[in-house]
C-alpha cells in the first residue's frame, strides 16, 4: 500500500513539472515515461501553422522531383526511382533532423556564434575562388557542388545581421554606427559572391539585409543612400558581365515579342501554355525531356506549371503568402530584438528566393539561377533554408513557453520587493503628518 502511495505520488510530481516547462497539459496515464512525455512536450510546443506549410512545401517538392528526373534516372541508373529521388529523400531527412535540433535549442545560444560564423563564410567565399570547382562558367562550390559558401552567406547574413542590428537599438539610425558599418559587411559578402560570378546570391543577401536594416530602425535617408549606391553597383556590374547584358537585352526583347526570350524563359513559358488550368497530370510533362534546363532545380516551378497548372501553382504561392504571414507573426512574438529579426530575415530571406524563381519562370525579371525553397533539389540549399525554419520555431517556443517556478518566484519576489517599498512611502489612516514625515 505504501509503495502504491510514493507511486502515485511520484506520478503527480512528474505530470507537475511538465505542466510547469510546457505550459500544456500531460495526457494522465500512469505508465507515462519521461521520454515520451517530453516527446510530446517538444511536439507540443512547436508552431503548427509553420510546421504546415514546410511539410506541405517538402511534399510537393518530393513529388515534383521525382516527376522531373524518373525518366533522367531510368536512362542513366536503369530506376525511375534512381540517383535524384534517393538523394532528395536523404537530404529531406537529415534537413528534417536539423530543424528538429535547433528547434529544440535556444535560439539565443547561436548569438555569440554570429561573428565567427561570418568569418568562416568569409574564408570559404575567399577559398572558393581559389580552390572551387568550375562548372558552367561559374567557380562556387566543393566538393561536387555539395558545399557552395554562397547559400551559406546567405543564412550568415541573416544570424550575423540579427544579433547586430539587434543589439544597436536605437544607434542603428546614426551613418557610423549603422549605415557605414552595415555597408561594410554586407558589401563584402556581396563582392566576393559577385566574384564567383553569382549574382542572384548576391541580389539575395543585399535585399535581405537591406530588410532587416529597415525593420531595425535604419533612418529612411540612409536606406535611401543604400538603395541609391546599389543601384550603381548593379549597373556596374552588369556593364563588366557581357552574359549579364545579354540576359538584359533578351528580356527588353521579349516585351515587344516573347519568341525572342531567351531560350530560358521561353521554355518555361511554354510548360505553362501547355499546363493550362488544371495541368497536364503528373509525369506528363515533355518539356522535363532535355527542352526546359534544369528541370529539378531551379526550372521546377515550370514543371509544376505544366503537369498541376495554373490552379497547382497558385496553391504553391498560396503556402509562400501563409509562410510569410506566419513569419511575421511570429517576429512580432519574439520575447527579444535578436528572436524578432531572425524571424523577418528567415521569412524575407525565403520570400525573396521564391518571388525571384517565380518571376524568371513566368518572364518577369532576366533569367537567373534561383532554387524553390523547400521544393527544388539540392542539399546545401534545403539545409540551410530548413536550419532558418528550426530558429524560427525556436523562436516561437521561447516565447510561449511559461517560465519556471524558480523564475516566477522571482519574479514575485520582486514584485513584493516593490510594492512594500511604494506601502512604505504612503500615509496610512491614523498617523500623523510628523511621523509619516519622519519615516520618509
Amino acid at each position: 500500500m505504501t509503495d502504491r502511495i510514493n507511486h502515485d505520488a511520484r506520478q503527480r510530481r512528474f505530470r507537475r513539472r511538465i505542466r510547469r516547462g510546457a505550459g500544456v497539459s500531460v495526457v494522465n496515464d500512469e505508465g507515462l515515461r519521461p521520454a515520451i512525455a517530453q516527446r510530446r512536450q517538444f511536439l507540443a510546443t512547436l508552431d503548427k501553422p509553420l510546421v504546415a506549410v514546410v511539410v506541405l512545401l517538402l511534399a510537393i517538392g518530393s513529388l515534383m522531383v521525382f516527376s522531373s528526373t524518373w525518366d533522367w534516372s531510368n536512362e542513366t541508373y536503369g530506376n525511375a526511382s534512381g540517383f535524384f529521388v534517393e538523394e532528395h529523400l536523404r537530404n529531406v531527412v537529415l534537413s528534417v533532423i536539423a530543424l528538429v535540433f535547433f528547434a529544440a535549442v535556444d535560439y539565443r545560444f547561436w548569438k555569440r556564434f554570429a561573428i565567427w560564423l561570418l568569418l568562416l563564410t568569409v574564408v570559404l567565399l575567399v577559398a572558393v575562388l581559389v580552390f572551387g570547382e568550375k562548372r558552367w562558367g561559374a567557380q562556387r562550390s566543393f566538393i561536387g557542388g555539395r558545399l557552395q559558401p554562397g547559400e551559406l552567406a546567405e543564412f550568415t547574413i541573416v544570424l550575423y545581421m540579427a544579433a547586430w542590428l539587434g543589439s544597436k537599438n536605437a544607434k542603428v539610425d546614426s551613418v557610423l554606427q549603422g549605415m557605414l558599418p552595415f555597408l561594410m559587411v554586407v558589401g563584402l559578402v556581396a563582392a566576393l559572391i559577385i566574384r564567383q560570378p553569382d549574382l542572384s546570391s548576391a541580389a539575395i543577401v543585399v535585399l535581405t539585409a537591406g530588410v532587416m536594416f529597415f525593420v531595425a530602425g535604419a533612418n529612411m535617408l540612409h536606406i535611401g543612400a543604400v538603395v541609391g549606391l546599389a543601384g550603381v553597383v548593379g549597373i556596374v556590374v552588369v556593364e563588366s558581365r557581357p552574359y549579364a547584358q545579354q540576359r538584359i537585352a533578351d528580356f527588353l526583347a521579349g516585351f515587344s515579342d516573347v519568341t525572342l526570350s531567351d531560350y530560358h524563359t521561353l521554355q518555361a513559358i511554354t510548360a505553362f501554355l501547355r499546363g493550362g488550368w488544371i495541368g497536364v497530370g503528373i509525369g506528363h510533362s515533355e518539356q522535363k525531356f532535355g527542352a526546359l534546363p534544369a528541370p529539378h532545380t531551379d526550372s521546377i516551378f515550370a514543371i509544376i506549371g505544366e503537369e498541376l497548372g495554373v490552379f497547382g501553382a497558385a496553391i504553391v504561392v498560396a503556402l509562400y503568402i501563409v509562410f510569410a504571414i506566419r513569419g511575421f507573426q511570429l517576429a512580432r512574438r519574439a520575447k527579444d530584438n535578436f528572436g524578432s529579426l531572425l524571424c523577418v530575415g528567415f521569412t524575407s530571406w525565403v520570400i525573396i528566393q521564391a518571388l525571384l524563381n517565380i518571376a524568371v519562370m513566368t518572364g518577369a525579371v532576366p533569367s537567373t539561377g534561383v532554387p524553390l525553397p523547400f521544393i527544388s533539389f539540392g542539399g546545401s540549399s534545403l539545409m540551410v533554408v530548413m536550419i532558418g525554419v528550426g530558429l524560427m520555431l525556436s523562436v516561437y517556443r521561447v516565447a510561449t513557453r511559461r517560465k519556471s517556478t524558480v523564475e516566477r518566484r522571482r519574479d514575485i519576489a520582486s514584485f513584493d520587493r516593490s510594492w512594500r517599498n511604494r506601502r512604505a512611502r504612503l500615509s496610512r489612516a491614523g498617523d500623523r503628518p510628523s511621523a509619516v514625515a519622519g519615516q520618509q
